[in-house]
């Protein structure tokens, strides 16, 4: 795997990590090796970042066109930051616990866990979390889900960050239309208990 310079940078230093040397179209094909790599690059680059004076490293994942990916390659993408970017920093520990705290939308019991988020915005919104938060495990507990989530409804694109201690997985399965970008209130055509529940059964 690599870690490169992105060709079109969208910030001051934006980076491109490659997830594999083989031709992987999805990051559900990874094998546990390639994604422990994955994790020891945004470990390396994140400490980096701090060294060179950017404390935040906002890591991500697109897949699919329809989430902002331009190449079919699975890649993340780093992009460094002065200071946490804004959702970041509206975030709270009490809304996390919220989250973690519905055992009946969990995906498992690992101390790494993903759960279908009460409130999401789109389907199978996920939040994958842990006590303590282990990076290399909950990039795991992703592909996992994201296998999951293309058995149930094929290859879908979407969206997954890391904050900073948990990930978020938003699939792309609607459109966000004015109602959402301009009200921000979000229509979620799959309750998050029947999402869960098709999750589990796969």
């Amino acid at each position: 795997m690599r870690v490169v310079p992105n060709l079109y940078p969208a910030f001051e230093r934006h980076e491109v990590v490659v997830h594999s040397p083989r031709h992987v179209r999805t990051y559900a094909e990874l094998v546990d090796t390639e994604i422990e790599a994955v994790a020891t690059a945004w470990e390396a680059r994140r400490r980096t970042a701090a060294a060179e004076g950017f404390p935040y490293v906002y890591a991500m994942i697109n897949e699919g066109r329809a989430a902002g990916a331009s190449r079919p390659h699975s890649h993340s993408q780093l992009i460094w930051l002065r200071e946490p970017p804004p959702e970041v920093a509206r975030e709270s520990a009490a809304g996390l616990a919220e989250v973690s705290a519905h055992d009946e939308l969990a995906l498992g019991n690992e101390p790494v866990r993903a759960v279908v988020h009460p409130c999401g915005r789109t389907p199978y919104e996920t939040v994958i979390l842990g006590d303590p938060f282990d990076l290399g495990r909950a990039l795991l507990v992703l592909r996992d889900v994201v296998r999951r989530l293309r058995a149930v409804e094929g290859p879908v694109p979407w969206n997954a960050w890391l904050h900073e201690n948990h990930l978020e997985l938003v699939p792309r399965l609607g459109i966000l239309a004015g109602v959402e970008l301009g009200a921000g209130i979000y229509v979620n055509t799959v309750a998050p208990e029947d999402a869960a529940a098709a999750l589990r059964a796969v």
